[in-house]
């Protein structure tokens, strides 16, 4: 049974509004992690490092989003096999505004420390 204090409905919805937003964030910072090119003749040193800089940046920001979509994934499979809500540590429930406020939270506050 999922959480019993907690709309699933917009909790699912707020989920799904997520992940597309991440998928859009996703899609339009493709050309920033694009390998930059190297040319010494037309950029100079530091130009290049900026350059080299702003592709790490990216791309680890690409990462923190492919983690964000991997949890709304994993919470969205929560609420289909009806476990959304319960601590993965105790199984006790997790504060209904705590999950309103996140939902992709998976310990109690207590367990979270």
């Amino acid at each position: 049974m999922n959480h019993p204090e907690v709309d699933i409905a917009v909790i699912r919805e707020k989920l799904l509004t997520l992940d597309t937003t991440l998928r859009e964030e996703s899609a339009n910072s493709e050309d920033s992690r694009d390998t930059v090119m190297l040319d010494q003749t037309s950029v100079g040193r530091l130009s290049r490092m900026d350059a080299l800089q702003g592709q790490a940046m990216a791309k680890a920001g690409e990462q923190r989003r492919q983690l964000k979509l991997k949890q709304i994934t994993a919470a969205l499979q929560r609420i289909e096999s009806e476990s959304f809500g319960e601590c993965i540590e105790c199984g006790e429930w997790i504060g209904a505004k705590r999950l309103t406020w996140d939902p992709l939270v998976l310990k109690c506050i207590e367990c979270a420390d």
